[in-house]
């Protein structure tokens, strides 16, 4: 016995049906495409595969900088080894470097007066051989011994003149001189009770006559 369709029935719930089928007169429903599932899915993959290949190079980047880390973190060490390698800046010799003395300025020398007598002054009734010596402002008394005598004071630049004398006591052969600033004069003596005498003179335009 065949079911009557009853309008007020929702579809798909009329009574005695194996299915719902729609009612005659209706379209039937419209199929659902899988392209769009196909292509969703695609899609999705798409995206799926660069994210892994974002990853994957994130992964290998980053292993790289570390590589690199490391390198420059060895690399130190022989920088370092290369510089302690340099030769060190020469330095000045002991015997090159210049003595304390030699940096003092040196100071000029003085000059001095130099009184000489020499020869054969036997001594007489009188005693030995008579020397005086000086300038005309400073006199001093000198001793003959062994042939010789030999004495020196500073040059006064004041000084008109500068001398020695050396009288003979009876007998004798002598010399004297003196010298003064590289000049010199000279004198001679002979018997009796002679003078050797031997004079420097301040000269008018300087030096020595």
């Amino acid at each position: 016995m065949s079911q009557q369709y009853q309008p007020n029935q929702p579809y798909g719930q009329q009574p005695g049906w194996g299915a719902p089928q729609p009612p005659a007169g209706f379209p039937p429903p419209p199929k659902k495409n899988s392209a769009g599932k196909i292509i969703g899915l695609g899609c999705a993959g798409i995206i799926g595969l660069f994210i892994v290949i974002g990853i994957i190079s994130a992964v290998i980047s980053g292993g790289g900088s570390d590589n690199k880390n490391d390198d420059a973190t060895e690399a130190k060490p022989a920088a370092s080894a290369t510089q302690d390698d340099k030769p060190a800046a020469a330095q000045p010799s002991k015997a090159e470097q210049p003595s304390p003395a030699a940096k003092k300025t040196e100071e000029p020398k003085k000059q001095v007066v130099t009184f000489k007598v020499w020869g054969t002054a036997p001594a007489g009734t009188l005693g030995p051989i008579d020397i005086t010596y000086g300038s005309d402002s400073d006199t001093r008394q000198g001793t003959f011994k062994n042939g010789k005598f030999e004495a020196t004071m500073p040059v006064d630049s004041d000084a008109l003149f500068f001398n020695v004398m050396a009288q003979l006591q009876g007998s004798g052969d002598i010399q004297c001189s003196v010298t003064v600033d590289g000049h010199v004069e000279k004198a001679h003596a002979s018997g009796g009770y002679n003078i050797c005498h031997a004079q420097a003179n301040a000269g008018i335009l300087g030096g020595w006559d």
